[in-house]
């Protein structure tokens, strides 16, 4: 069947942008350049193997889906490429039975570290191994056997790497307090996407559609995305199919501004949103405080203060208000009768607050600007630009 011209631009537009879905395409692969290099340097060492940890949603499976199609360069070795997703109910046999599978290996219902350097150590051809997930794995003792398989791996100098993925601060908190492994796990950090990182995703899924991007509108959806590329997607997809739709072949910033409404629409965390902000007693400041939170500065973590609520609340509210009089929406926000959108740490006082999805923080900055609640000037007093240039991160230690 021959599909019109005007539907294979849509699907070329649906094919480069895809919000729903990780990046499994390395041509469309954008950024982290310095996180592929750490896992790429860990990976072609004996003896060395690699956590990939973050916040949820900076792209941390588009990473391990891609690794894969950067070991097929003939200039680098070969290795068996494997990926798998833990569940819940996992156990650290279950889990290896699922590799093994993959690799076509025969394994008993009942597997210890040991017999994994066995098995592996065995292989003609090396294994690479992406764990992701790995924050799902609520069996303790699973995690203490991955540790050990790890350290068994490095201590016997077997050709196979393993690659650790899953949502967190830091490696202690994906795999444990395991202080033997420190020395062969390579910590790579993945911190929400600069806006040069952003501006990549844009260049590359309008190249594959065949479109082009004025810079305003690709500022604006750089700063929309907030470090998030799913964000970069959701945006290029809508702007650039109402690009499409008109006939057009440039994405505006009128393009952008026009498509938010359609964005936030039928997204996956909008019942998450009004569920948090609803209210039975005509109470509005639940929505205006919510969105002083998502504006609000943050650590590396995603962490914000009370006190850095207020500034943004100011410019929401269109009034100053104080502490006193929403710190109970802030506390009502951690209750599960509110979906539980934010989590808190610390103590009276001083505790710190943050996002328990980062992708509902930025949702709700987007539907604020299509509700008409703020204005991107507005958005650009307060500040919230993300450095066009990916900045050095301070060494930390491994725990």
């Amino acid at each position: 069947m021959n599909f019109p011209p005007k539907m294979q631009r849509i699907a070329l537009v649906s094919h480069a942008f895809t919000p729903s879905a990780p990046i499994d395409d390395l041509d469309l692969f954008a950024g982290r350049t310095a996180q592929a290099q750490e896992v790429i340097g860990a990976v072609t060492q004996k003896g060395q193997h690699a956590a990939v940890y973050g916040e949820r949603g900076v792209g941390k499976t588009s990473l391990s889906n891609v690794l894969a199609d950067i070991f097929r360069d003939p200039l680098l070795p070969s290795f068996q490429p494997v990926k798998v997703n833990c569940q819940t109910d996992d156990t650290f046999s279950s889990l290896w039975r699922g590799i093994f599978r993959e690799l076509k290996i025969d394994a008993p219902d009942r597997l210890s570290p040991e017999d994994i350097r066995f098995q592996l150590a065995g292989e003609v051809s090396p294994a690479l191994i992406i764990i992701d997930e790995l924050d799902r794995l609520e069996n303790d003792r699973a995690l203490t056997s991955l540790a050990d398989t790890v350290k068994a791996l490095s201590d016997h100098a077997v050709p196979s790497t393993l690659v650790l993925v899953g949502v967190a601060q830091s490696v202690a908190e994906l795999i444990g307090e395991h202080q033997s492994i420190a020395r062969a796990l390579v910590r790579v950090h993945m911190p929400r996407m600069s806006r040069s990182e952003l501006r990549e995703i844009l260049e590359k899924g309008c190249a594959r559609a065949g479109l082009t991007a004025q810079d305003a509108a690709v500022d604006e959806i750089t700063l929309l995305s907030r470090g998030l590329p799913h964000f970069a997607h959701l945006l290029g997809l809508h702007a650039g199919t109402r690009v499409v739709t008109d006939d057009r072949c440039e994405v505006t910033s009128s393009d952008v501004k026009a498509t938010l409404p359609h964005a936030v629409k039928n997204h996956i965390v909008e019942s998450d949103y009004h569920k948090a902000v609803h209210s039975s007693h005509g109470d509005a400041l639940y929505a205006s405080v919510l969105m002083a939170c998502a504006l609000a500065r943050q650590d590396q973590f995603g962490y914000f203060t009370a006190g850095a609520v207020r500034d943004p609340l100011e410019v929401v509210a269109s009034r100053f208000i104080d502490i006193p009089a929403f710190a109970r929406h802030l506390s009502q926000f951690l209750e599960i009768d509110r979906g539980s959108v934010l989590q808190r740490t610390g103590k009276p006082r001083r505790y710190l607050y943050r996002f328990t999805d980062p992708i509902l923080q930025t949702y709700v900055v987007l539907n604020g600007l299509a509700q008409g609640q703020i204005s991107l000037e507005q958005l650009n007093t307060l500040e919230l630009d993300l450095p066009l240039d990916d900045e050095p991160n301070e060494p930390q230690p491994l725990f």
